[in-house]
């Protein structure tokens, strides 16, 4: 918002009609030890020229895939974002933070919404999207809550790795709920242990989590996941990562009754963290279930199609005890960002993104194992990421390689686990693939 100059006559006005003398009159009820006794310590006031001047130097500090070759992932990837999306989200008409919550929203944010639904369903073969979530951890946190809501049971385990920060957000979620902790699965081999599963998953289970493919990059064999939750009466929820639906199958090909993720790769920047999108889909049984709004299509009184919220669950619009969740918002200009990078690409475009990723990262991962001292942590199948060991630190190669303009991967030593976690996208080049592969070498 504009900064607008208050005239000493402007606050005299405000403090009379607030029936205070003077502005620490305004302030009576914060203690003494904790207010400000100095000036605020500001910079002298600059012109626009030298403003401007000062905050592209600050903005240059930053280091960005702008400039970087990127082997960064976990979540977050370095997708190619075709300019026909921004040119077509910056229209004005787009362009905004207004959040549909009102039935009266205008009928082309209706429609972007009702089209971004559409295609996620499309892409994940489930029978419902909602007007989605605020990024994929989240949606993972509300599918949980979701399943505990529809079963009536409490407890929540995880088949296999998940992203550290998505099981601190579920965990969080949970925890702030009164409901009991999450249960995680043993690890092998970078998948979670099948064996181990069966013992853990019983008639008290609410859901089984899995992530496709997990944290580590590793496939999970979600078929057979699928089959234990569904002998035990649980619920199955499946958080996949789009891209690798182009080659992957859907997660309602194989029956999950939930299936989440995070949508940052369909068209957003990676923004140095957000905002993202956060995918939620469910079968059409659990409709009423589902947290967050919902867009329907449907003809008025002259026979023309229209577009209206459906479904509105929070309990801001019905009762607090029939609420869904209270999530206030969605990520309404990242979700079309999704549409119009799905429209763009197609089924064929999809597959062929997902395929060159999937190409690139074993066509990295083979030139590197070749290399002594380094080797894949896992022998389990991987789509575009894989771990790495390495013959120092994975930090030192972090550290080392920003100098050559490269983000090398992520060091896992930052969330407790070992090697070095390296993600492929279609963007990256035999070129730069071949380059990275030769630095490592000299380690």
């Amino acid at each position: 918002m504009p900064f607008i100059i208050n005239t000493d006559s402007d606050r005299a006005e405000m403090l009379a009609a607030a029936g205070a003398a003077s502005f620490n009159d305004l302030i009576a009820d914060i203690p003494e030890e904790i207010r400000l006794k100095k000036s605020l310590d500001l910079a002298p006031a600059l012109d626009e020229m030298a403003v401007r001047r000062q905050l592209e130097s600050l903005a240059a500090r930053n280091r960005s895939t702008a400039g970087y070759v990127s082997f960064l992932g976990g979540g977050a990837y370095d997708q190619f974002i075709p300019s026909a999306i921004r040119a077509i989200v910056s229209r004005s008409e787009f362009y905004t933070a207004y959040t549909p919550y009102q039935a009266e929203v205008s009928q082309g944010t209706l429609q972007a919404i009702y089209e971004y639904q559409s295609l996620i369903c499309r892409l994940y073969g489930m029978d419902v999207a909602n007007a989605s979530m605020y990024d994929g951890a989240t949606a993972l946190a509300e599918a949980a809550l979701m399943a505990m809501n529809v079963t009536g049971k409490e407890r929540i385990v995880v088949a296999g790795q998940l992203h550290p920060w998505n099981s601190s957000v579920l965990s969080t979620y949970l925890g702030a709920a009164g409901h009991s902790p999450v249960v995680q699965n043993s690890v092998e081999g970078g998948v979670g242990s099948i064996a181990s599963l069966r013992g853990m998953v019983d008639g008290t289970v609410a859901a089984v989590i899995v992530q496709q493919p997990n944290f580590y990059g590793c496939l999970e064999d979600v078929e057979a996941i699928g089959a234990i939750a569904r002998e035990a009466g649980a619920l199955f929820i499946v958080s996949a990562d789009p891209h690798s639906l182009g080659v992957l199958e859907a997660p309602g090909a194989y029956g999950a009754d939930i299936a989440v993720g995070e949508g940052q790769p369909l068209g957003s920047a990676q923004s140095f963290g957000g905002p993202y999108l956060g995918i939620f889909t469910v079968r059409e049984k659990f409709v009423r279930k589902i947290p967050g709004r919902l867009v329907g299509m449907t003809k008025d009184r002259d026979g023309r199609d229209g577009f209206i919220l459906t479904l509105q669950t929070r309990e801001q619009h019905i009762r607090r005890e029939k609420a869904t969740s209270n999530i206030c918002t969605n990520q309404a200009l990242n979700a079309l960002q999704a549409a119009v990078y799905l429209s763009l690409l197609g089924r064929q475009g999809m597959q062929e993104v997902a395929g060159q990723s999937l190409e690139r990262a074993h066509y990295l991962a083979a030139r590197i194992v070749e290399i002594p001292g380094y080797s894949l942590r896992f022998s389990a199948p991987f789509f575009r990421e894989f771990v790495l060991n390495t013959p120092v630190h994975p930090a030192v190669i972090v550290e080392r390689m920003l100098e050559e303009g490269i983000f090398a991967g992520i060091d896992l030593s930052v969330f407790g686990d070992e090697g070095l976690l390296v993600s492929v996208t279609e963007k990256r080049t035999k070129e730069e693939m071949d380059r990275f592969a030769l630095l490592l070498s000299s380690f």
